[in-house]
């Protein structure tokens, strides 16, 4: 990210610190890894007048920033009470051993990274997955794996 892109979503937000939270998640949108650098944040402090503590204080609090770079494909696994009874568990455990990743983390190449929330609000759908925004319901083992082997098959026929 540079910082004319920064200067571009400050000016956008018009100085205002009250938008700080808009100009964060721009930010981190227009970052192609999808995360907040710390040279960024720094910046953005600067450039706003304000502590640098107050832009970590809400880059930290808030679970939707990223401090870390995130893999190109987003895997959110929902461990809520209803996905969790009907197993979310084996289907961590099945990304975890197929990404060699635990959630919170990125594979090296940049390519997944592994997540897991409370709650996505769809109960009657788990155990649910999510890839980029989309939602696969019913999930079991197997099909966590065809999903993992259809994200590389299209990845390997874009990088063709």
């Amino acid at each position: 990210m540079t910082t004319t892109q920064i200067d571009e979503i400050i000016e956008k937000h018009k100085y205002d610190e009250a938008h700080l939270i808009g100009m964060l998640q721009n930010m981190q949108a227009q970052h192609e890894n999808k995360y907040l650098p710390k040279d960024a944040l720094e910046y953005l402090a600067q450039k706003l007048n304000i502590p640098l503590s107050r832009v970590y204080h809400i880059a930290t609090f808030f679970k939707a920033f990223s401090l870390k770079p995130k893999g190109k494909h987003e895997l959110t696994v929902c461990l809520g009470t209803a996905c969790h009874v009907r197993g979310g568990q084996r289907i961590v455990d099945r990304l975890q051993h197929e990404l060699k990743i635990n959630p919170g983390e990125t594979t090296p190449d940049l390519m997944f990274t592994l997540e897991i929330v409370n709650c996505l609000g769809c109960c009657a759908l788990g155990p649910v997955v999510v890839v980029d925004d989309e939602y696969h319901g019913q999930m079991t083992q197997t099909k966590a794996d065809r999903l993992l082997k259809k994200i590389l098959k299209e990845e390997k026929e874009k990088a063709a």
